[in-house]
């Protein structure tokens, strides 16, 4: 794929010290697991980059202006990437392992922090 190609663009979070905790917790997973979720590679943040607006059911409005990419990774995990479109790009705020059915308050307020310019 042409990545002039793209609707929205994805880069990462960056915090002031330089930090940028998607991409932290991307290589952290299995290669297997990357390749399904990471930018560039698979699939699932790459189809939301050429394919926006997408919806249900690789991406779920979580409201307020922040959206998940919903994958499903081997061995049965689930893995979400909360992300804002602003400036023509998808902001990759914040990435998790999902354990309960409902995505969790923290991991929301977390991404609407960065959202807004916060930290961690």
């Amino acid at each position: 794929m042409n990545p002039s190609l793209k609707r929205v663009p994805a880069r990462f979070y960056r915090s002031d010290d330089g930090r940028e905790p998607v991409r932290e917790w991307l290589k952290a997973l299995e290669p297997d697991e990357r390749k399904m979720l990471g930018v560039g590679t698979k699939e699932d943040i790459k189809e939301v980059e050429f394919s926006w607006p997408i919806g249900m059911p690789l991406v779920g409005s979580l409201g307020r202006e922040l959206w998940e990419v919903r994958s499903s990774l081997p061995r049965g995990r689930i893995a979400r990437v909360l992300f804002c479109v602003e400036q023509g790009g998808m902001v990759l705020l914040h990435g998790f392992i999902k354990k309960t059915r409902k995505t969790p308050q923290r991991e929301i307020d977390l991404a609407l922090k960065r959202k807004r310019g916060g930290e961690s």
